[in-house]
Formats: C-alpha cells, structure tokens, sequence
C-alpha cells in the first residue's frame, strides 16, 4: 500500500472541517479517468475529471465533468459569459494550477479559478475526483465543493 499523503486539495478540506474519503492507487503516470474509475471499481456517473480552459479575456476557468464526458467548449464559454475558451495545453497545467497533468483537483490550485461543475454532480450523493496528484482521488459531496470552491452548476458537456 502507497504511503498516507496529504495533498492541497486535502489540506483545504481539513481546514474547512469537511469530510472527504482517500483513495490511492498505483500507477507509473497518466492515466485517464475513465481507467480510474475502473481501476477502482467506482462508477462513470461519480467520477469526475478536472480541466483547465482559458478564455479570449485570458481568464482561467476550471470545468469539472463526468469522466466520459467531452466538455462541450461553445456551453463552457457561454457559462463564463467568454466568447470563446480553449483548453489550455498539457505543458501549461502545472504552471497554471500547480498540479501535473491526471493529478489536477479543483481545489488547492495556486490560484481560485472559477469553477463550473456539470449538473450532474447534483444527482450523485458523493463524487469522486482527483486527490491533487496522480495515484489519490478524493469522494466528497458536491454541494460541499460547490460552497468551498463557488462553482457554478451548469451543463457543459457535448
């Protein structure tokens, strides 16, 4: 078993007092949600992935979306009230949020992007996303992210 580790994303949630559950993996580099998941044995429907787009302001936003889900940029754009977004490019994750590509969490970035989380989060009880590094994902309630990080709850997928 991999050692305890306490990431951001786990230190913000300790400091707001708001239960979470770990859970860690091994793996030697990325792998994509949907592998995971399955790896796990968690559900498409609960796991949720992190993306970091930017829009024609320059302005970062982060989208959080069902594993197997496309983000549907012309719905992410307009949830932001941008013209445009493009998600940006695997080399600028980490300089950006502070986190490496299949390790990025919507919460504990260097910085609070706005966030948007698919509606569908609202129909699950817990929601599982990544911990902050790859090898940990972390389930919690999605209203409790939604008031931690103001996510705005939107339908942003194709």
């Amino acid at each position: 078993m991999a050692k305890e580790v306490k990431t951001n994303a786990m230190r913000l949630l300790e400091k707001n007092k708001i239960d979470y559950k770990m859970y860690q993996y091994e793996c030697d580099g990325f792998l994509d949600g949907v592998s995971v998941a399955t790896k796990l044995g968690q559900s498409l429907e609960t796991t949720f992935k992190t993306l970091i787009a930017q829009g024609k302001s320059k302005n970062y936003y982060v989208y959080v979306i069902p594993v197997a889900m496309e983000l549907d940029l012309k719905k992410a754009a307009r949830a932001v009230s941008e013209k445009a977004v493009e998600l940006i490019p695997v080399k600028d994750i980490t300089k950006v949020s502070g986190y490496v590509r299949g390790g990025c969490s919507p919460l504990g970035m260097k910085k609070q992007f706005q966030t948007i989380l698919h509606r569908s989060a609202l129909e699950q009880e817990k929601i599982v996303f990544s911990g902050g590094r790859i090898g940990t994902q972390i389930e919690m309630n999605p209203k409790e992210l939604i008031e931690l990080v103001g996510a705005n709850v939107e339908d942003i997928i194709v």
